[in-house]
Order: structure tokens, then C-alpha cells, then sequence
């Protein structure tokens, strides 16, 4: 889509002009490192383009995409840290490059910065978008937790991890797409609607995500597959195998999630052929639709002209047409 290309570009622009290296520098330079490290920009772009769509001034939404963007960032320094992640992009993590204090303290500074852009809205729009935006990020640490929890819990339930996933990933990319209505003073319905269709959108993303993580082709995932089978990650896809593989599956699945190792090809074979038998892995194809179309129906709710929502629908068709 034009419209994404174009509003990316407008973003990068506000990026490279913001000066954000200044004294102390140990504070700002990680700020400015992991902005420069790129990305597609997915939600911040929403803002902009669900703002323009709905009838508003793009020009008038950048603050918001910016503190959108920041606030996103600031997420992926500290989670970084809670994985002691050694790369992020391809490059060296803030705190590999720098130190975990660091990375701590610059995460923070991240988060106020990105709260300070909402000061360029006046009294009444700052309320709402920093409601929002309260909310929003409450729930993506609440998500973090979820999946920090996960990781020593054995009874966890399928409902459970598509909340995880929910907070997680998903209420960022609505309310990217809500803080375009709101800023284009849109109707209620319509800040509604096209907030859940970036939420289903993201939960579908998501289950995707788990999917091509065990049966991706990793030179298109651009990952490695069976990361997640590695580091014995709780996925749709193995609490759907636990629901319904032969009791002696089952129990082999369980076993092989006590095993930890960095690299072990057998492993993930054995996990990914107890998925198939399972039908597991069908089952997570068959929920990553349901979510897609959820989304889709959520577009119908709102006022926009078919030219528009076409547009969207094939921005999410691209979303969700990774190869596996």
C-alpha cells in the first residue's frame, strides 16, 4: 500500500529530527541507537494512516505516532533485558552494547518521552490519547508478566495465552490505529471498531508468529525455527498438542519440555511431529483465521469508503501472508 511507504517515510523524518542525543550523553545515546536500528514502523504508520483515513490531518497526529513508537522501543530494551536477548535487528541489544543499568535507566527515559509528546495536544484531546495510552501500556506489562509467569507454570490454559498474547502484542497495534480516530475526532463507534480490528489483527499476527516459528521456512521467517520448541515456550501450539495428543504423546511432549538446550534438531522434530499428529498445527491455522476475520468483521463497523477499507484488508492480507 502507497499510503504506508509514504507515511513511514514522514515518520523516519520526525525521527531524524528530534534531537535526542544530549547530556547525560550514557543516558541518551541507547535512546538513539535502538530508533536508528529501523524496523517497519507498523504502528506509528497506523496512527498516521487511520487518522488521514478517518478524515483528519496526519501532520496533526505525529506527536501521538512518536510516543507510539517510543513507547514501543522502550518495551523492546527491557524485555531484551528479561531474555538477556544478544541481538535485536541483527545488532547488539542496548544492554550487550552499554549494561543492563543502562538499558534499565534509558528504557525509562524512553517511556516519559514518550509521554511528553502528548503535550502538543490540547487539553481535552490530551486527556483522551493519555488514557489511552495509560491503559495500553499497563496492559502490555501486565502481558510481559503473563509470559515471565508462563515460563514456571505447567496448568496454563489455552484462554490464558490468548490473553497473554493479547496484552502482550496486540492492544499496542489497536491503539495505535484509536489514537488516529481520536485525533481526527472521529465518532465512537468508529475509534471502537477500527481499535479492534489492530487488536484481532495482532492476536491472529501472533498465532501466526508461533506458527512459523516450528514450521517456517527460515529463509523467508527470517528467524530461527523452533526457537520457541528450544526455549520450551507455552505457544497455542503446544498447549492445543497437551489438549489433544494420545496420553502417551502428551506425556512425551512434556518430557521434551524439560529438556533445555540451545540446539538440538532432533528435538524440535519430535515436538514439531507430535503438533502434526495432534492436529495441533491445524488447529492454530484454523485460529489464526478465526482472528483474521474477526478483525475483518471489525472493519465492517466502521465509516470509512471502500476504497479505504480495501485498502486496509490488504494491508492485513500482507500482514498475515508471511511464508511459512
Amino acid at each position: 500500500m502507497q499510503e504506508l511507504l509514504f507515511f513511514k517515510d514522514v515518520l523516519e523524518k520526525s525521527l531524524h529530527s528530534e534531537t535526542i542525543l544530549k547530556e547525560p550523553e550514557q543516558l541518551y545515546a541507547p535512546i538513539e541507537y535502538i530508533l536508528s536500528l529501523g524496523g517497519k514502523r507498523i504502528r506509528p504508520v497506523l496512527t498516521l494512516l487511520s487518522c488521514e483515513f478517518l478524515g483528519g490531518d496526519y501532520k496533526k497526529a505525529i506527536p501521538a505516532a512518536m510516543a507510539v513508537e517510543l513507547f514501543h522501543n522502550f518495551s523492546l530494551i527491557h524485555d531484551d533485558i528479561m531474555d538477556e536477548a544478544p541481538l535485536r535487528r541483527g545488532k547488539e541489544t542496548v544492554h550487550k552494547k552499554w549494561n543492563v543499568n543502562t538499558g534499565i535507566l534509558s528504557g525509562d527515559a524512553m517511556l516519559i518521552l514518550a509521554y511528553q509528546y502528548f503535550e502538543a495536544y490540547e487539553p481535552k484531546l490530551f486527556q483522551e490519547l493519555a488514557k489511552l495510552f495509560s491503559k495500553t501500556a499497563l496492559e502490555v506489562c501486565e502481558g510481559q508478566q503473563y509470559d515471565v509467569d508462563f515460563e514456571t507454570r505447567n496448568d496454563v490454559s489455552i484462554p490464558e495465552y490468548i490473553r497473554m498474547i493479547e496484552y502482550k502484542t496486540a492492544v499496542l497495534l489497536g491503539a495505535a490505529l484509536k489514537m488516529g480516530a481520536i485525533i481526527a475526532n472521529s465518532s465512537e463507534e468508529n475509534k471502537e471498531g477500527i481499535y479492534n480490528f489492530g487488536r484481532n489483527l495482532g492476536i491472529a499476527f501472533q498465532l501466526q508468529d508461533d506458527y512459523l516459528d516450528a514450521f517456517g521456512n527460515p529463509e523467508t521467517f527470517g528467524k530461527q525455527v523452533g526457537g520457541d520448541i528450544l526455549a520450551n515456550k507455552k505457544t497455542f501450539l503446544y498447549l492445543t498438542a497437551l489438549q489433544e495428543a494420545k496420553p502417551t504423546d502428551a506425556n512425551d511432549l512434556k518430557k521434551l519440555f524439560q529438556i533445555k538446550t540451545e540446539n538440538d534438531t532432533q528435538k524440535i522434530e519430535k515436538v514439531k511431529a507430535i503438533f502434526e499428529t495432534s492436529g495441533a498445527a491445524n488447529r492454530t491455522q484454523q485460529e489464526i483465521e478465526k482472528y483474521t476475520q474477526k478483525a475483518l468483521g471489525c472493519l465492517e463497523t466502521v465509516s470509512l469508503s471502500e476504497a479505504k477499507k480495501e485498502k486496509l484488508r490488504v494491508f492485513a492480507a500482507t500482514m498475515m501472508n508471511r511464508q511459512a
